[in-house]
């Protein structure tokens, strides 16, 4: 069994210059969006992938692509659609009429960050061909293995509002997501920023963020992240609110245990303890306290507790059973 080095202050520094350098150029591109951004920032730092949940003009497009110049990382956007095939997501081979052979060519997957735009667009064998990848960080194309770029980040959204001509995540493929965000409208202060930002030309086509840390920079941070120590007190604590989705009548309300059909599986605890020790280090610590586990647990269950349809006729949300199984399960 290897034993985890414990980052020390001169890791912990090095990580808060890379997040404070990618945050700045994060804001200079988007305005508000806190909590995006930190969802981001977490995905990074945890090596995991982010959904995004919101209806259209919220900034989702330009928060992943600042991401990944921020990073100098290549960037590559897949708009989803019913007629997308798993090939043109992950590559396919091309008969070369010169050479009469074929040739492999790699599809947009194969980038640092992966805007998946509407992913519900897509028809379900093409999602499947993309949350393999993300997955397994790797794609076969005519028997010939692939390795996904490092680091490699997936960033899925889709609209909640319209729901026709969508192919709805399956629980089994929203549970490879490590965390969903729900975008919220920008307050009207905020949309007067982006319309003085647009006048400066800030978003203009040319107007490409000057990459402010390397790759490597990023796989460090990464590997510090995934150093930060975690007691196991707090490993249970976790566990313990993820078992509480599964048996709803024990630590719920009744009216929110009986709309509750199915709770996270075991990547929910993995999840949480990822996430918990990426908000660590965001926060500068080299340990986890019980905060950082809250902090994330709307973000790591919302896509992972299943309601049944009474849910819809009584306004329970996901995040409401989560805030009932914090406030049931005891902190340590």
């Amino acid at each position: 069994m290897t034993t985890r080095v414990q980052p020390g202050r001169a890791d912990l520094d090095a990580a808060h210059r890379v997040v404070a350098a990618v945050s700045a150029a994060f804001g200079q591109k988007v305005v508000g969006q806190d909590d995006l951004r930190e969802s981001l920032l977490v995905g990074l730092l945890a090596g995991g992938h982010v959904l995004l949940e919101s209806v259209p003009g919220l900034a989702k497009t330009t928060a992943a692509k600042v991401l990944a110049e921020s990073v100098g990382g290549r960037f590559q956007r897949i708009q989803c659609t019913p007629d997308l095939l798993p090939s043109d997501i992950i590559g396919t081979q091309i008969y070369e009429a010169a050479t009469g052979r074929f040739t492999t060519r790699l599809g947009p997957v194969h980038a640092n960050v992966v805007l998946l735009d509407e992913i519900n667009r897509s028809s379900a064998k093409t999602q499947s061909a993309m949350l393999e990848a993300m997955e397994e960080r790797q794609t076969t194309i005519a028997g010939e293995v692939h390795a996904l770029a490092d680091p490699f980040l997936v960033i899925a959204t889709q609209n909640p509002i319209d729901q026709e001509g969508t192919y709805p995540l399956s629980e089994a493929q929203s549970d490879r997501f490590l965390i969903k965000e729900v975008l919220r409208y920008p307050t009207v202060q905020e949309e007067v920023e982006v319309m003085l930002r647009i006048d400066a030309g800030v978003y203009a086509n040319r107007s490409r963020s000057q990459a402010v840390v390397g790759l490597e920079d990023v796989v460090r941070v990464q590997q510090i992240a995934a150093a930060v120590h975690m007691d196991p007190v707090l490993m249970r604590y976790a566990g313990e609110i993820v078992a509480a989705t599964r048996v709803p009548g024990r630590s719920l309300p009744q009216h929110l245990a009986r709309v509750v059909e199915c709770g996270a599986s075991p990547r929910a605890t993995i999840a949480l303890c990822r996430c918990a020790r990426a908000v660590a280090v965001l926060a500068g610590r080299n340990h986890v306290i019980p905060d950082d586990i809250a902090r994330v647990a709307h973000r790591v269950l919302r896509h992972r507790i299943m309601l049944g349809f009474e849910a819809g006729t009584t306004g329970v949300r996901s995040d409401d059973v989560v805030d009932a199984v914090l406030h049931g399960v005891r902190i340590p």
